[in-house]
């Protein structure tokens, strides 16, 4: 519980901050974008769901070397790609190289989210890591909630290729701060202590086979529920700027403006989800409670809200649904992987963290494909989006109901010692 501990938790919430800026840019800068390139709605959406081809392989890739390599220069590489992949859009391009860029960006993104939860767990001992896993992943709303009006301004003033110069300097300044501040965790450190803990009956098995770890049912629990998840993330991220200004009617400052709502409540809840995961296991609540039916619910609360705003008229109410929906299921994601420690061991970790963006990256394939094909087809725009937003939300509480099934640590780590034992 170091000053350096909280130091490595800060700088990655700037990393997650800026993971989720590059993913938001295009859809604040979607209008620009469709009329300078003279694309449809179905071409835009191809160029949302191509930064997904690679994600999983990058997720997959770059998390298998984990065990090889020092984690803190994994990290520090994969921004030094994003930038690279930005560079070119700071000017005219064509749709091919655009979209050839984003599918890059998307294979060094990919393992960006496992990497960040894998560092920060490795500086906390497990009882403590819920909240600094909350605050990481209250980066991939602090940063678009900044970036909504900072980049929507710029791209209003400028263009959208000046937008991607701020993030192309917000990413080099990044990565000095990491080079100079950051150190190895604890589980880098020759003697292989995890921060806080030693070897413990409690602990899990150092080597269990994979294929027991990923059909173990919390592991496939969180990965139903961060797949549904991620399909709406996906959707706040690729299509709700474009959404509030060509189906409700924003201008685009106000929609602008509008979109950071989500993003704020997003970022406050995920910090509040994951102190409350922690003061609930702390007190001796089965974490069968303190993360599956949290996470769980959380993301059946989102998906319910997202059907809801489909049936109503624009408005305040209208609005809270909005929230709702893009916010709770982005605080599920630090709850939901700190169950994966709960029964995953350190070494063990990165590997399994990797698989499961993999899996859930596929709903970032899928998702914006599906609602620009709705969008595209629909004779009148309004209600294209309200059809892909309410199979979305339908989608989203299966998933969360999923989970509160499938989600028992005690339980599945119980299982994964016996089965490691009978095996040796």
């Amino acid at each position: 519980m170091s000053r350096r501990a909280w130091t490595i938790t800060l700088l990655l919430l700037a990393f997650m901050l800026l993971n989720f800026a590059d993913k938001a840019v295009l859809g604040f800068a979607g209008v620009q974008i469709i009329q300078d390139l003279g694309i449809r709605p179905q071409e835009f959406g191809l160029v949302q769901s191509a930064f997904f081809w690679l994600f999983a392989a990058g997720a997959v890739l770059v998390s298998a070397l984990t065990t090889r390599i020092n984690v803190r220069w994994l990290i520090a590489a994969l921004m030094v790609i994003w930038v690279l992949t930005m560079v070119p859009l700071l000017w005219q391009v064509s749709f091919a190289v655009l979209l050839l860029c984003r599918i890059v960006l998307g294979f060094a993104e990919g393992p960006a989210y496992a990497l960040a939860t894998h560092i920060v767990h490795a500086w906390f001992p497990p009882e403590k890591r819920g909240l600094p896993a909350s605050i990481v992943t209250s980066g991939a709303s602090i940063g678009p909630l900044i970036a909504a009006p900072v980049l929507t301004w710029v791209i209003v003033t400028w263009s959208w290729h000046a937008a991607f110069g701020v993030l192309i300097l917000a990413g080099t300044l990044w990565l000095v701060a990491w080079l100079t501040l950051s150190k190895d965790a604890p589980e880098q450190q020759p003697t292989g202590s995890v921060v806080g803990a030693s070897e413990t009956a409690a602990e899990p098995p150092a080597r269990a086979p994979l294929r027991v770890l990923l059909t173990t049912g919390t592991v496939a629990g969180i990965g139903f529920l961060t797949f549904f998840a991620y399909w709406s993330t996906t959707l706040k991220v690729s299509w709700l700027p474009l959404y509030l200004s060509q189906g409700l009617g924003y201008d685009a400052i106000t929609a602008g403006r509008l979109i950071t709502v989500p993003y704020a409540v997003a970022a406050a809840a995920a910090i509040g989800a994951g102190l409350l995961s922690n003061r609930l296991t702390a007190r001796g609540v089965s974490k069968r409670v303190t993360r599956g039916y949290l996470a769980g619910g959380l993301v059946v609360a989102s998906g319910l809200s997202m059907y809801l705003f489909t049936t109503i008229d624009r408005g305040p109410l209208q609005m809270v649904f909005v929230t709702v929906a893009f916010s709770m299921n982005s605080a599920a994601y630090a709850v939901a992987f700190t169950a994966i420690g709960d029964v995953v061991h350190p070494k063990q970790r990165g590997t399994i963290l990797g698989c499961l963006v993999a899996f859930y990256s596929m709903a970032g394939v899928l998702a914006p494909l599906l609602l620009g094909h709705f969008v595209g087809g629909a004779a009148d725009t309004a209600a294209g989006y309200g059809q892909g937003f309410a199979l979305t939300g339908l989608l989203m509480t299966v998933g969360g109901a999923l989970a509160l099934l499938l989600v028992r640590p005690e339980r599945d780590l119980h299982r994964i010692r016996r089965r490691v034992g009978s095996a040796l």
